[in-house]
């Protein structure tokens, strides 16, 4: 009889375990692409800010976005206009972004109107915009804040309300640019390779001069 309990606890703890792992294997996985999307919406505090500088190319207008110094923001700018220069901080790991005139320091926003505005202080969703790559391989700017409302810009240039905008409307795409004459800070060092084992002389890793 002790053989025959041993037993059946044996079973009854084994199918316990099974019932266990079953509920595990119905549990779904974690959505991982909407967690992305979820944390997409949020500003991220912590991480480092990356920023980049271009031009947004009008494909209306033909010319490039530029925030002036009395505040007004249009798309009229030759290329390599010092007032067309952008830069580009991003809000969250994803794709949102502040776009802040580089030569005025001023963000781009929208008001409740859909209007464009300039404002000094950035850090309201309304200055926040989403970039979206389109098949056509241009770039839509949504506002946060009011979605469903781009960045957009008539054939003379002048700002379009967001509450009239589409993401199909050619008034809202638009190309990205480097400015003109623009180069990148980074500068490429001469490396020289090491023999083992190692000399006094051969601490150094690179050097400015090739030999």
């Amino acid at each position: 009889r002790t053989g025959r309990r041993s037993a059946l606890s044996c079973l009854l703890v084994h199918l316990f375990v099974l019932c266990l792992q079953a509920q595990v294997t119905v549990q779904s996985p974690p959505n991982f692409t909407q967690h992305v999307r979820e944390q997409s919406l949020v500003t991220d505090q912590l991480s480092r800010r990356l920023i980049r500088i271009y031009q947004l190319y009008s494909r209306t207008s033909g010319k490039h976005v530029q925030v002036q110094a009395n505040k007004k923001i249009n798309a009229m700018a030759e290329d390599g206009d010092p007032y067309a220069k952008l830069i580009v901080e991003t809000d969250t790991f994803g794709s949102r972004v502040r776009v802040r005139g580089a030569e005025t320091g001023l963000y781009i926003c929208m008001n409740k109107k859909g209007k464009l505005i300039a404002k000094s202080n950035g850090k309201g969703k309304d200055c926040v915009f989403t970039e979206i790559v389109l098949e056509n391989n241009y770039t839509a700017l949504q506002n946060a804040k009011y979605e469903g409302w781009y960045m957009a810009f008539t054939r003379k240039g002048r700002p379009r309300k967001g509450s009239k905008t589409r993401q199909h409307q050619r008034e809202v795409h638009f190309m990205k640019r480097l400015p003109k004459g623009f180069q990148t800070s980074e500068q490429s060092h001469r490396f020289e390779f090491l023999s083992y084992p190692f000399t006094r002389r051969s601490k150094r890793t690179w050097d400015s001069k090739p030999r």
